[in-house]
């Protein structure tokens, strides 16, 4: 029995005529009784008793019904599920960000997402550079944020924005009340921040040296979060992106960063893997999302 044979008994078991069955199924009588006819002649035994107009299921149809209104429900199911994929109302984002996008432009986005497309399942990592790489190649993730444009070829990169560095501060620090803070201000400091071969680094070591100074950390982080248990412990201050939203830490202050170089912000995705409907969505919706709140 074919999918449309399936529907049209279906339809005519719930309904019990002919007439009933055509306006379920929106068809005319005429089709719909040549298709049961012609249902009736390929199982080889019929399925109705045709009594005055009106149809009488045969013992072998209340047989077949239960497993036939299975089958049509799935199928039903099946059509509902591909007219909301179709539409981007139903399905899988799975997207994955470093601790500052995040923390920032991430929920901003997902918030407004949310609200477009509610039946969509978000799956969401924070992770390091290095780990989104990995995810996007499994397939764990199909779109990264990330503070770097300088990935391996099978990466593609798209540029969303650029954010700047900033000098994070205990509020007690006689430097909090100043302005935008320079390297210089911070020669005597112990002064935590990023590793070396990351992005950032090599962006404030470059700036460093434009005015003459050396940029060497004491205290060497992988995120730029990490660096506010290490401030408000009394370590030092730290020199990190503007992106993360350090005022919901409280005990820091944030100060600019004097001649701040510019940091990419990146939505990356795997070269070899196509996007879904619900994912390209919020592709689109990520580049026209702030990187700050207003």
């Amino acid at each position: 029995m074919r999918a449309r044979q399936l529907e049209v008994f279906t339809a005519v078991m719930r309904a019990g005529t002919v007439t009933g069955a055509a306006r379920l199924l929106n068809i005319s009588q005429p089709a719909l009784s040549q298709i049961l006819i012609h249902t009736e002649a390929q199982l080889g035994f019929p399925l109705f008793d045709r009594e005055k107009g009106r149809l009488r299921a045969t013992p072998e149809a209340q047989e077949l019904y239960p497993e036939a209104e299975r089958l049509f429900s799935g199928l039903e199911g099946l059509r509902r599920k591909t007219s909301d994929l179709r539409l981007g109302r139903a399905g899988l984002v799975r997207i994955a960000a470093s601790p500052p996008p995040g923390m920032s432009l991430l929920p901003r986005a997902l918030k407004t997402f949310r609200a477009e497309h509610p039946d969509i399942v978000l799956r969401t990592h924070v992770a390091p550079l290095a780990a989104m790489v990995d995810l996007l190649r499994t397939g764990d993730a199909s779109m990264a944020l990330a503070l770097d444009d300088n990935l391996p070829p099978d990466i593609a990169v798209e540029h969303v924005g650029t954010t700047s560095f900033c000098c994070l501060l205990p509020e007690d620090h006689p430097l909090a009340g100043a302005g935008a803070l320079d390297f210089a201000d911070l020669a005597d400091e112990t002064v935590i921040s990023y590793r070396s071969q990351t992005r950032p680094h090599e962006e404030l070591d470059l700036a460093s040296r434009r005015q003459g100074l050396e940029f060497s950390p004491r205290i060497e982080i992988d995120s730029s979060l990490s660096a506010a248990g290490f401030v408000r412990s009394g370590l030092g201050v730290a020199l990190v992106d503007s992106l993360l939203p350090w005022g919901l830490f409280p005990g820091l202050v944030a100060r600019p960063l004097a001649h701040s170089p510019d940091l990419p912000v990146s939505l990356l995705t795997a070269r070899d893997k196509s996007l879904s409907r619900a994912e390209e969505a919020m592709r689109k919706l990520l580049h026209t999302t702030p990187l700050s709140e207003a």
